[in-house]
């Protein structure tokens, strides 16, 4: 009841600070009619600043026909966007520690060779910032169940800090587990970290419950706390999901901090998602992206290099990159990474993904892979965990089935992993879904791996996947002109949502 409220309160606070605007603008209007002619102008300039500016028009069609339809409301949120972007204290503390992380990602200039007639790794490495590291053991844990146990051992082990960053985090066996380990470490004066994202812990955390833990000896805080004052500044959510223990061993992969996530409880029949546990130099790249957003919320650490553990880099297990994106800058990270895969796939193309809310670059990609010979094949939920997401899912398999993509559901309950895995050489595990909020306004992390032997493990888990799930012909789509129009309503305002 109480998050109902919260959320009740935020958005009430936002329809009245979008109302205040919007008087003001009646109150000139009416005075002065030449205001309107401006600012018709003014919105036509807007659209087409927008199309000129845009490298996504999938992601820019909703706003081009808001604007156009409903000018000054439109223009109004757009410009508050927009505006917020620039504005922000909040963002601008986030940009700067990016900025200034930038300086402990350091590439190997070893490695720089051994890379240079590598596009997709540069691309990553040289334009993105990540550095690419080769001495790294890495574990694959085709369902969350199977790195419980294993991330309670690591975490008992720990000696100097633990630091933990999740999208959700709730009460049951898995977080109470984890809580008490946390709860005897800070005791023995091992340094504590837990950031958690406000609005994704929404309906599972009690407000201001970093005081609860601060209380335990575990530092702690919520990433950008709801407020009702927050408005429209509340959209992008801190997605990703980072442990570090020592600088020595990271996990990450789709799974939170809840039950359902190791099986116990799920709603929605087998939970099927994933981890990786990373040992060696790829480490880093975790702990400077969970101290960038940790010092974007509270400045603490002036030297990140203190956390930093260093492995002898002598041996070539394969390439590994650990990476975040980051939804205020101009790169689109996550999704040139699927699209590199994608366009650089020659047998075949495995993904894994709980939202199939895809702009027209990546259907393009996967039809033109399909119609050139390369086997794609995609998991979705056989039952979902949001139904307006998946109807709008359903929307997109007509299309990918009729460009020779095959689309399998997964039987048993709902796939939550996102993956994908690429003619035995390359693959990709990380919290990043395939919708515009993951793509676009989120900030999220993957791990990157090529010519690494856990690609075998992530193929192994992809074919058995297939073995349980189903997979879907044209006499599955059932025509039905109401449900179709719906769909078209959705999409279309999709990258909204």
């Amino acid at each position: 009841m109480k998050s109902f409220l919260r959320v009740l309160l935020v958005f009430i606070f936002l329809l009245l600070q979008l109302s205040v605007m919007y008087i003001i603008y009646l109150a000139i209007e009416y005075r002065f009619y030449a205001i309107r002619i401006i600012y018709s102008f003014f919105c036509i300039y807007i659209v087409l600043k927008i199309i000129k500016d845009s490298r996504n028009i999938s992601f820019t069609l909703p706003w081009i026909l808001i604007l156009m339809v409903v000018p000054i409301p439109g223009s109004i949120i757009y410009l508050t966007i927009r505006l917020n972007k620039r504005i922000s204290k909040f963002n601008k503390r986030v940009m700067e520690e990016e900025k200034n992380s930038k300086k402990y990602l350091k590439q190997d200039e070893k490695i720089n060779e051994l890379i240079k007639n590598n596009s997709s790794i540069k691309y990553i490495s040289n334009y993105c910032n990540f550095p690419v590291s080769t001495n790294n053991e890495v574990d694959y844990y085709s369902l969350g169940d199977y790195s419980f146990d294993i991330i309670l051992d690591e975490l008992k082990k720990a000696e100097k800090y633990i630091f933990m960053e999740y999208f959700i985090y709730n009460h049951g066996k898995m977080w109470d587990s984890i809580l008490e380990i946390l709860e005897e470490k800070a005791k023995q004066g091992v340094e504590v970290r837990v950031l958690y994202d406000d609005l994704g812990c929404l309906t599972t955390l009690p407000k201001d419950y970093y005081k609860v833990l601060r209380k335990k000896g575990i530092k702690s805080y919520a990433f950008n706390e709801l407020t009702i004052f927050g408005g429209i500044v509340l959209n992008n959510r801190d997605h990703r999901k980072i442990l570090v223990i020592d600088g020595k061993t990271a996990f990450s992969g789709g799974i939170n901090i809840a039950d359902e996530y190791i099986n116990v409880g799920s709603k929605y029949g087998h939970w099927k998602d994933n981890c990786i546990r990373v040992k060696g130099n790829a480490v880093w790249n975790y702990t400077v992206m969970f101290l960038t957003l940790w010092n974007a919320v509270k400045k603490e650490d002036n030297d990140y290099e203190v956390f930093k553990y260093n492995y002898e880099n002598n041996k070539n297990t394969g390439y590994v990159i650990p990476y975040g994106d980051n939804p205020l800058d101009d790169n689109t990270t996550g999704e040139d990474i699927y699209l590199n895969i994608i366009n650089n796939s020659n047998k075949y193309v495995y993904i894994f993904t709980p939202y199939l809310i895809i702009d027209s670059d990546v259907v393009d990609a996967l039809i033109l892979a399909a119609k050139r010979g390369v086997d794609v094949r995609i998991v979705i939920p056989g039952i979902p965990d949001k139904k307006m997401v998946y109807t709008i899912t359903e929307s997109y398999i007509e299309p990918l089935l009729n460009g020779g993509v095959k689309i399998y559901k997964y039987t048993p309950g709902f796939i939550h992993a996102k993956v994908f895995v690429s003619d035995d050489l390359r693959a990709t595990v990380g919290t990043i879904n395939m919708d515009y909020r993951s793509l676009y306004l989120h900030f999220e992390c993957g791990c990157y791996f090529e010519n690494h032997k856990v690609i075998k493990d992530i193929k192994k888990d992809a074919d058995e996947t297939f073995e349980k799930s189903h997979l879907l012909t044209k006499k599955d789509k059932k025509y039905n002109p109401l449900k179709s129009f719906w769909q078209s309503v959705l999409r279309l305002f999709a990258p909204l949502t």
